[in-house]
């Protein structure tokens, strides 16, 4: 992939940034070495390497939400400026 000043400006505009005219050149080579890694990535054979994660096949581990050692809660909600029956107390950010 050629990483021209056309592609700059683009990506410039998505990204809602601006890269300073003296670093566009140093930029340009920089998006390119990153191009060129990933397409050697993708020349790699991976026929035979099982996946190591699976999105559609994504199963949580489930454990049983249980409160444990109440001291360190105790000690943490000690440093709180407010706190109530285990819990902090926070000014209302939503009217």
């Amino acid at each position: 992939m050629n990483i021209n000043d056309e592609l700059i400006n683009k990506l410039q505009r998505l990204a809602s940034l601006e890269i300073d005219s003296n670093k566009l050149d140093s930029t340009k080579q920089n998006l390119s070495e990153i191009v060129n890694f990933v397409e050697n990535i993708n020349t790699l054979n991976l026929d035979n390497i099982e996946a190591s994660f699976n999105a559609i096949k994504s199963e949580l581990q489930m454990r049983e939400d249980i409160p444990y050692n109440a001291e360190v809660r105790d000690l943490i909600l000690k440093e709180a400026p407010s706190s109530e029956d285990g819990f902090f107390i926070v000014p209302k950010i939503i009217e």
